[in-house]
């Protein structure tokens, strides 16, 4: 690893500053890291905005069915009944 700091010390204490900051993870060395840096790069915010609309408005769409159908009084027993709810879906 190369410290930009390092190179502006004297020369016997840059391999002691250097030893200093080797736990340090870089990209190149930790695949982790890489694949991390990679899915910020790749991330697109506007297609999580659609996806997320798109799951509020079926959300929506479903509780608007659920107040619908319990507001309705229906006679399970009857098929013609549920033969015209099916119509209606």
């Amino acid at each position: 690893i190369r410290l930009p700091f390092v190179t502006d010390c004297p020369s016997g204490c840059a391999p002691f500053i250097s030893s200093q900051f080797s736990f340090i993870p870089t990209a190149s060395t930790n695949p982790k890291a890489a694949l991390k840096s990679k899915i910020v790069a790749e991330f697109r915010p506007q297609s999580l905005i659609d996806e997320l609309l798109l799951y509020k408005r079926s959300e929506d769409q479903i509780e608007l069915k659920e107040k619908q159908l319990s507001t309705m009084r229906v006679d399970v027993c009857s098929t013609e009944t549920l033969k015209c709810l099916k119509g209606k879906a």
